[in-house]
């Protein structure tokens, strides 16, 4: 029988934070069996969204959730901050655009690398809900 590791929470309100995140997700990403390309995914995933949360919000969290099971390995995360919100959805989900004057590469770059990504935001609550999941690779016994 599988058992889940313990769900991680990152506290986010400075630049240090934004490491922590990234190494609990790198962290994770290793102790749960992923492969270096994935566990790259992760930490710039975790890195672009927790960057936001600073920049836009000042302060929120960064969740890691194993969801594993004897089928799959997968980590969800969850971002969330009760900052203004994101004003126009569909503009930050485009490419290029920014507000920040940045490459406007975070949002659609971190759904791009996921395997599932929710978004939903108003004043005072944005949460991102996005996750990474792989088969597991099982030995052949002879």
């Amino acid at each position: 029988m599988y058992s889940p590791r313990p769900s991680e929470r990152v506290p986010i309100s400075g630049v240090q934070d934004v490491v922590t995140a990234r190494s609990s997700a790198r962290s994770m990403a290793v102790q749960l069996g992923f492969g270096a390309a994935d566990q790259t995914r992760l930490a710039t995933a975790v890195s672009e969204l927790t960057r936001n949360v600073i920049q836009y919000a000042g302060n929120g969290f960064c969740e890691l959730i194993d969801r594993s099971d004897l089928s799959n390995i997968c980590i969800q995360i969850i971002v969330e901050d009760h900052g203004p919100g994101i004003p126009n959805m569909d503009l930050a989900m485009k490419d290029g655009y920014s507000t920040s004057n940045g490459l406007g590469a975070g949002l659609p770059g971190t759904r791009r690398l996921m395997d599932h990504f929710s978004i939903e935001s108003a004043p005072g609550l944005t949460r991102i809900d996005t996750s990474l999941a792989r088969q597991r690779i099982r030995e052949k016994y002879r």
